[in-house]
């Protein structure tokens, strides 16, 4: 069968390669994949994955054999994977506790944008309460933010949505973001703080971040796309009052539950699949390209054929 392999040379990140059949466990079941979910991070730090080993982890499908345990959903049914190792490939062999059953109304292909952006933002915005909270997204137009910005607004926190340029704001007011910013400066002369700041872009604005973090407030790290040092000024660590907090995410468990939350929240219209480009993995190398040159708001989604 075909999938998408480990590519360390300039031509990856990835390449197209003839790999055997997965032969699925007792507790597995064997998915085939319609759909497959680009991230940012599996594809930007490709060397953290041997040379020929199928790549990906988000992807959505249809179960062709149940697990033969009896665990996980029958055979026909609609799955979306999240976090799943090895999904970029025809069929997947996969635990149940990787997989979320996708309801009747919601597109396959939108399941295929949860995984890991989805997950993580849930993870973290469940990490406190949010009702009348402030909280802060970096990199909001990406996937984790798009997600992020939606689920903190249906919690009842103020939003403020931060990103790179005005070109990335569109369409972040209509998901949820009270403010839409593109540089943290214009609340210099506001006395606006935040309790909670979900970063995906690492560097200097982190530090920057900070300066705004309220009494008891907390910085998670979820990424570092700038891919540039975090340098705190003499003194921006000491503090008096309630203290702040930076918190690291790291979460692999397993995402069925997580999944199944987000799910149910699309099939009732409360939360949208942030897809910015939509095409075939054939052309797995153009939209690469295009998600390292911050072409694209949202997630990549690309159709097995």
């Amino acid at each position: 069968m075909r999938a998408l392999v480990v590519d360390h040379g300039e031509a990856g990140p990835v390449r197209f390669a003839d790999v055997d059949e997965p032969v699925p466990s007792s507790d597995e079941a064997l998915v085939e994949i319609r759909h497959i979910g680009l991230n940012f991070g599996e594809l930007n730090y490709v060397r953290q994955w041997p040379i020929g080993a199928v790549h990906g982890h988000d992807a959505a499908g249809v179960v062709v054999r149940a697990a033969s345990d009896g665990s996980g959903p029958p055979e026909g049914t609609r799955v979306a994977l999240g976090m799943s190792a090895h999904a970029w490939a025809e069929r997947v062999a996969v635990s149940p506790a990787s997989l979320g059953t996708v309801p009747e109304g919601v597109d396959l292909a939108d399941g295929a944008a949860l995984g890991i952006a989805g997950v993580t933002a849930l993870r973290v915005l469940r990490k406190r309460s949010l009702l009348a909270r402030d909280v802060l997204v970096t990199g909001a137009s990406g996937g984790v933010g798009h997600f992020a910005v939606q689920l903190a607004a249906l919690a009842g926190a103020r939003v403020t949505a931060l990103v790179g340029s005005p070109d990335r704001t569109v369409g972040l007011r209509e998901l949820g973001a009270d403010k839409v910013l593109t540089d943290l400066t214009d609340l210099a002369e506001t006395e606006c703080r935040f309790d909670l700041v979900l970063d995906t872009v690492g560097g200097p604005l982190m530090a920057q971040a900070w300066t705004f973090l309220a009494e008891g407030g907390t910085i998670h790290v979820v990424g570092y796309s700038s891919g540039q040092d975090t340098t705190f000024a003499s003194g921006a660590l000491f503090g008096f009052g309630e203290p702040r907090s930076i918190a690291t995410y790291g979460d692999m468990t397993p995402t069925s539950g997580e999944l199944t939350d987000l799910l149910g929240l699309m099939a009732a219209g409360r939360l949208s699949a942030p897809v910015g480009l939509r095409g075939s993995w054939r052309d797995v190398d153009d939209a690469v390209q295009a998600l390292f040159a911050r072409k694209v708001h949202g997630k990549i989604v690309l159709d097995v054929v």
